[in-house]
């Protein structure tokens, strides 16, 4: 594993194409941090993913970030049960430890 990241951004919901909210919430990555992944990544399969490994309070689990042009960085997606296990909705800011694989 590469030496971890931490900063703290506000988790989002995804709408879909009509602005309806859709079931996905995510959170945006630094355009900074964006910057030093992609420089630093090695291109493999998954559209551009990337395996990271993520702490949030206290849940950790692996998953992959992904390229978002419409944020212009990188999201991750953040599941139910993390949102339901440290309390987080949206709007709701978390501070993210990341580490890539």
């Amino acid at each position: 594993m590469s030496a971890g990241h931490e900063f703290t951004a506000t988790l989002w919901r995804w709408l879909d194409k009509e602005g309806r909210p859709g079931a996905w919430y995510f959170i945006s990555l630094p355009f900074d941090l964006a910057d030093e992944i992609e420089a630093s990544r090695v291109p493999g399969p998954g559209f551009g993913s990337v395996r990271v490994e993520v702490v949030i309070g206290s849940s950790r689990w692996q998953t992959s970030l992904f390229p978002s042009a419409e944020q212009k960085t990188y999201v991750l997606p953040v599941k139910k049960q993390v949102r339901t296990a440290q309390g987080l909705d949206e709007g709701s800011p978390c501070t993210v430890g990341i580490t890539l694989l």
